[in-house]
């Protein structure tokens, strides 16, 4: 089904990606550069050089979805990335602050019990 949950997965590609390729070209990137498989959910994030264009692909058990955000006024702020990796993990909350222009720098998070998936229970910064 369509939609962008908290328990998926996701990839941010550390590079800037021309924002013509589609969902072939994408591919390609995850398989050949990312080295990450593409058919368990994932999410994996490319942003345009210009950072006012994002595209998200993923599998969604029988087919790719493919989604794209253009801003019109403005660009995306990206977070700091560790060098030396090509795909860098993304906690959701971080993707959804980017999505919706909120400063990286400037959120703080409270700590919160968090149970379940014990990856899932350290606190990430978001920078």
């Amino acid at each position: 089904m369509f939609g962008l949950e908290e328990s998926r997965q996701y990839y941010v590609c550390q590079r800037y990606v021309r924002m013509n390729m589609g969902i072939n070209g994408l591919s390609k990137i995850v398989g050949n550069e990312l080295k990450r498989p593409l058919l368990n959910g994932d999410v994996f994030i490319f942003f345009g050089k210009s950072r006012q264009t994002v595209k998200l692909l993923c599998w969604d058990g029988d087919g790719f979805l493919l989604y794209q955000k253009r801003l019109e006024k403005g660009t995306f702020e990206l977070p700091r990335f560790k060098p030396g990796l090509k795909a860098a993990e993304m906690p959701y909350r971080t993707l959804s602050a980017i999505m919706r222009g909120v400063s990286l720098r400037s959120v703080r998070y409270r700590k919160r019990l968090r149970t379940g998936n014990p990856k899932h229970m350290q606190l990430s910064d978001c920078q």
